[in-house]
């Protein structure tokens, strides 16, 4: 206690809002099962750092290698009909592209939805653990969103795949 409050004082008086430092939300995740329900299966914990946002995965029960994962438009993991299939996560919608790049890319790229974002690794115990950085996005950006993990790899293109090819939706979490 005694040294977050240096720490606050320290930042107040070099000019540093406490929210720049050390913003972070813990995000729950759930997999997607049929008729709409949920199953939880662990967390994501995202930080704000200079170099965009860390998200911290704890989760388990999850397919070893590696899995896209991404910000979608809409805040529900709810499924939707889309061509008369209904959807798991559907109603997520699409990859967050607020700058309606149209286009799915690197992380790292100016020209591609935003919520792109580096794939997440899953250990062969079916742990995901390892930290993702998605050095374009903000705290503020994903709030009032969600996260999906896809059960397919992600090859950050729209070829030969829309999307990256990542398949269907698998885990879901929304961003208060």
């Amino acid at each position: 206690m005694k040294k977050t409050m240096l720490l606050a004082s320290l930042m107040m008086m070099a000019g540093v809002a406490m929210a720049d430092c050390c913003a972070s939300m813990t995000v729950q995740m759930n997999k997607l099962l049929p008729e709409g329900k949920f199953a939880p299966i662990g967390t994501v914990t995202l930080e704000q750092t200079q170099y965009g946002v860390v998200l911290t995965p704890n989760l388990e029960g999850l397919t070893p290698g590696l899995h896209g994962f991404h910000v979608h438009t809409n805040p529900s993991c709810d499924p939707a009909t889309k061509n008369g299939k209904v959807v798991l996560g559907g109603a997520a919608g699409g990859h967050f592209d607020p700058m309606k790049a149209g286009k799915h890319g690197m992380p790292w790229q100016d020209d591609a939805h935003l919520g792109d974002m580096p794939p997440l690794f899953v250990g062969e115990d079916g742990k995901a653990v390892q930290p993702v950085l998605a050095p374009r996005l903000t705290l503020q950006d994903v709030k009032g969103h969600s996260l999906m993990i896809h059960a397919g790899g992600d090859n950050h293109s729209d070829n030969p795949k829309p999307l990256g090819g990542g398949g269907a939706r698998f885990a879901c979490g929304i961003v208060k």
